[in-house]
């Protein structure tokens, strides 16, 4: 399932408070975790003054005190264009311990387009499959998103971490992600098992807990509104309803986009770049260390020193580990200059996943999903209709 089908779709700081190991744990309730955002008091107050069938300039954005306004989107005004590959698996990523000889490799890998939103709980997953280990040393292979926040975990659970990595993390698929917090685009609900449906709920709360308690710009993580764009009208509920704190169904005439029906909610945004630099720094100061290192094979992996492994290799474990389900999904972006007017996101509004993510770096336009397909260059055409269905998107503005 797309990230763009979660109108129509949607069935399918301090570290050591991260590791919330037991489902029936109570800080995991849809109450305190939405107090533990600090905006659920204010979103009910708003929300009961939010003014009824007010029309275009009348409706009252609740969470910022600026007018629409629109980004500068044209051809002319491209800076870059990136292609990056999401590590999908229809059944939903893995997380499991497997035993080889002497060695444990821990599998924490396949998150499709919710690797970000996802990071923080996948991976206390993964290090709760330590659990009855003496901590010594661990190795973890692969410097994306996963790698890290498994190897700070691990750190705040007594172990000694290394990462082995091919790629920094400035140079990772994570990098280059969209950044919305949303658990979408991971599964298949109608491949996927109710085992994973349930894994994910629960790691997809571990992981809205612990950034929300990282809000701010050192981890580069805030609260924004979005705006998602539908032809149908909007499912009522849904699997992750109770983390968007705010939520608003707009009427035709009040909002300036070309769509009938808009959903207005209050959603967190990871700034990439922001937020891996800080935990590579994190993970350096916890006297972690990098070793620069290609692996050809899982041969390679199990030789290395460590007794505990940790598989974060993203869409590499479909040859290191043989896991013929994993599969690309090729995404392509289009960085515009940033644009601090620009107060909001935007999902939806055109023939595939479109979405308009303004950040303090870029305001980033997407997207597609193509499975399989392991090309590298962007499309020139890819481009110009991420661009063209923007500027329609934008053009009543």
């Amino acid at each position: 399932m797309t990230r763009m089908q979660r109108l129509n779709h949607r069935p399918t700081q301090s570290h050591q408070e991260v590791i919330i190991l037991m489902p029936d744990d109570k800080h995991l309730s849809r109450r305190q975790l939405i107090k533990s955002a600090g905006v659920g008091a204010i979103a009910a107050t708003l929300a009961a003054c939010q003014p009824a069938g007010s029309g275009g300039p009348g409706y009252q954005r609740p969470y910022s005190r600026k007018p629409w306004v629109a980004p500068r989107v044209s051809m002319g005004n491209v800076i870059r264009e990136i292609v990056g590959h999401r590590p999908y698996r229809p059944s939903g990523f893995v997380v499991k311990s497997e035993s080889f000889d002497d060695k444990v490799v821990v599998h924490n890998y396949g998150h499709g387009g919710g690797g970000i939103s996802l990071s923080w709980g996948s991976s206390a997953l993964a290090v709760r499959e330590t659990l009855g280990m003496t901590p010594g040393r661990v190795a973890v292979i692969g410097g994306g998103v996963m790698g890290l926040t498994s190897a700070r975990l691990l750190q705040d659970a007594g172990w000694e971490a290394t990462i082995y990595t091919r790629d920094m993390a400035r140079h990772t698929t994570s990098n280059v992600a969209g950044g919305e917090w949303g658990p979408y685009s991971v599964h298949d609900p109608e491949v996927s098992t109710p085992e994973f449906k349930a894994q994910i709920q629960f790691a997809a709360r571990i992981a809205h807990h612990a950034f929300t308690n990282l809000g701010g710009p050192d981890y580069g993580v805030r609260w924004t509104e979005l705006y998602t764009l539908s032809e149908t009208p909007p499912e009522e509920g849904g699997e992750f309803a109770d983390l968007y704190p705010f939520r608003v169904d707009l009427q035709p005439g009040e909002h300036p986009f070309p769509a009938p029906y808009v959903r207005h909610e209050l959603t967190m945004m990871v700034e990439p770049a922001t937020f891996l630099r800080r935990i590579t720094e994190d993970f350096l100061q916890a006297g972690g260390r990098f070793v620069i290192r290609n692996f050809n094979n899982k041969e390679e992996i199990l030789a290395l020193p460590e007794p505990v492994m940790f598989n974060c290799t993203g869409l590499g474990a479909a040859s290191l580990f043989d896991d013929e389900e994993l599969t690309p999904a090729k995404g392509q972006l289009v960085y515009l200059p940033p644009d601090p007017d620009v107060d909001y996101l935007t999902i939806g509004g055109g023939n595939s996943n479109l979405y308009m993510f303004s950040r303090t770096d870029t305001v980033l336009l997407g997207g597609t999903f193509k499975l399989g397909d392991y090309s590298r260059n962007p499309e020139p055409e890819e481009t110009e209709r991420i661009v063209s269905e923007h500027q329609r998107i934008f053009s009543g503005f």
